[in-house]
């Protein structure tokens, strides 16, 4: 296979290293990757920054454009666009004829029936899938596996996702609780914002793990999808297809010879006869052997593999996103409780506003009674020395007496609790 490959990534190719373990990691950092990853990601230029896993686990980072990806893995633009980190793109996992395009929040990638080519990044979950998947199949290389190697590559980039995902959720978990906690207890303007960021962020994330789980499901439930990813079967029954179809136009051909050495007489009868038949005959067995291997792998029985894969991680997306819902719905809560203790307070303003409104009123009353006495005209009244003293008397028990008259008011109409 790297023999045959050779000649198509050879005008491009700029190897750094042969595995993970080679000296593309310097002392610094990350070496020559960080000048390779700058380089590509420059918009002038065509080609980007690659890394190469083969069968074996060996890595090498190479420089490809599109146009030799789109030949090599038989993939049209569209789907490379899904891998351009300048564009931001939902999670997506496509089965194509030759590779699969798989673009899982940091991890993009194609993978093909013997190699796995990599989008190079400085991210941590770049680096980590690269150095693990290199590791197991170092590690499984003389052993013998069920899962074939594109399903191994999409088992771990899919295992890192959903834990990645998984950590950031139990991170913003540890974080938002003890600010909810700390919101009921004391309602201030700076825990507000600090649960307004962090529902922010949740409801971002509560989306990325949304679209994981909703590819996961579109691929479990479209049997065609699935069929389609089994390159590997795929790879073999066209080699052995193609084989068969030499054999039998080499027996095709030989037994065109014995038939014109046999009858000397009419060889145009027999080229005309029996070859045609011969070379129709074999087309048709060809033609029905390739029928039979493509209706034999997209049957149900080889999807049960590639379901069962995906259904284990679908149950983890969907557990994560249990428990961002379940956080959505403690923070919906935690305003409900804020709310209703907002609401509390405001009803007791609103009743001692009312209790003083009352008592204003009651007042102006005894002060009108009053500035109606001070003014300078002649009366009867003045006469008495006491009588002021019965006016003053009299108008407080008649202000007592209504003041209380409201408080039984607002008591009988349940205002509030007295």
């Amino acid at each position: 296979m790297e023999g045959a490959q050779g000649p198509i990534f050879a005008p491009i190719i700029a190897e750094s290293g042969s595995s993970q373990y080679s000296a593309r990691f310097s002392a610094d950092g990350y070496g020559s990757r960080a000048s390779n990853i700058s380089n590509a990601k420059k918009r002038g230029h065509g080609s980007r920054s690659w890394i190469k896993i083969d069968q074996e686990g060996i890595s090498k980072v190479l420089e490809l454009d599109k146009a030799t990806i789109m030949r090599h893995c038989s993939l049209p633009a569209r789907d490379l666009r899904l891998l351009d980190p300048l564009f931001i793109y939902p999670s997506t996992i496509l089965g194509r004829e030759k590779a699969i395009v798989v673009s899982l929040e940091q991890i993009r990638c194609v993978i093909t029936a013997d190699e796995v080519f990599l989008m190079n990044s400085l991210d941590g979950c770049v680096l980590r899938y690269e150095s693990e998947l290199c590791r197991s199949l170092q590690t499984n290389k003389d052993q013998t596996d069920d899962l074939p190697f594109e399903f191994r590559a999409l088992e771990l980039a899919l295992e890192h996702t959903c834990m990645s995902l998984d950590a950031q959720v139990k991170d913003l978990e540890m974080e938002i609780y003890p600010v909810l906690e700390e919101l009921i207890s004391s309602v201030s303007t700076l825990n507000l914002e600090q649960v307004r960021r962090f529902k922010g962020h949740l409801l971002a994330l509560t989306q990325r793990v949304q679209k994981v789980r909703d590819e996961i499901e579109h691929l479990m439930d479209d049997d065609g999808d699935m069929a389609e990813m089994y390159l590997t079967e795929k790879k073999q029954s066209s080699e052995a297809y193609t084989i068969s179809d030499q054999v039998i136009q080499t027996d095709d051909s030989g037994v065109a010879r014995s038939g014109s050495k046999s009858a000397p007489v009419s060889p145009v009868a027999s080229l005309s006869g029996g070859h045609k038949l011969k070379r129709a005959f074999s087309s048709i067995v060809s033609s029905s052997k390739h029928g039979s291997f493509l209706s034999s792998s997209s049957s149900g029985e080889n999807i049960d593999q590639l379901e069962m894969l995906l259904e284990a991680y679908f149950v983890v997306s969907d557990n994560t996103l249990s428990k961002l819902l379940s956080l959505k719905e403690y923070i919906d809560d935690t305003e409900d409780m804020i709310n209703i203790k907002l609401g509390n307070i405001q009803n007791h303003l609103i009743q001692f506003e009312l209790l003083l409104t009352a008592a204003t009123f009651v007042a102006t009353i005894f002060a009108v009674v009053t500035g109606i006495f001070g003014m300078n005209f002649a009366a009867t009244i003045f006469d008495y020395p006491s009588a002021f003293n019965w006016v003053l008397l009299v108008t407080g028990l008649f202000c007592a007496s209504l003041y209380f008259s409201f408080l039984l008011y607002f008591r009988y109409k349940k205002v509030f609790p007295l």
